[in-house]
């Protein structure tokens, strides 16, 4: 019972992330289109635009540094502090190991909406995500007032994604 609570929890939030992902997607797709072209006549390619300097690019000479928090919440019915502590941690780790793999693989977001006479009467999003995570570091772990959270990272090179 306490992992089914717990597991809801996290998809709950995942949906509600989703939600907003959705809506931010849409405000971006009423702006016009930019195009970019860049072109490379040797193996080093010019700077990107301004716009996209903010977006950490994974080359062959640089490294790229993921760093996110994640956050959980023990169970109300724990038998000791001891145990809410490992519950709140354990769900803290699994938060953040989601969030590396939605920042690295992306989420897919799943909708669908049932219209009747013309109104909205069911609106459903699911979100996903499928990672592979490994070498991830726990950074600093932190526990006030019933809530966790873990500062993870990793550091993800070329090497890793050449075929």
């Amino acid at each position: 019972m306490k992992y089914s609570l717990l597991l809801a929890a996290l998809l709950s939030a995942s949906s509600l992330m989703a939600v907003d992902t959705v809506q931010a997607q849409d405000s971006q797709e009423q702006q016009p289109a930019q195009s970019i072209t860049v072109e490379c006549a040797t193996n080093e390619c010019p700077p990107p635009p301004p716009a996209l300097e903010d977006e950490p690019v994974l080359t062959h000479n640089k490294d790229v540094l993921i760093s996110v928090t994640g956050q959980g919440v023990a169970p109300m019915n724990t038998t000791s502090p001891a145990q809410a502590y490992a519950l709140a941690k354990r769900a803290a780790v699994a938060d953040a190991y989601r969030m590396i793999a939605e920042k690295v693989k992306g989420v897919r977001v799943d909708g669908e909406d049932l219209i009747k006479n013309m109104m909205v009467k069911r609106s459903t999003v699911r979100t996903s995500v499928q990672a592979m995570v490994k070498n991830a570091n726990v950074v600093e772990t932190t526990f006030k007032d019933g809530l966790c959270e873990v500062e993870m990272e990793i550091v993800l090179s070329h090497s890793q994604f050449a075929r």
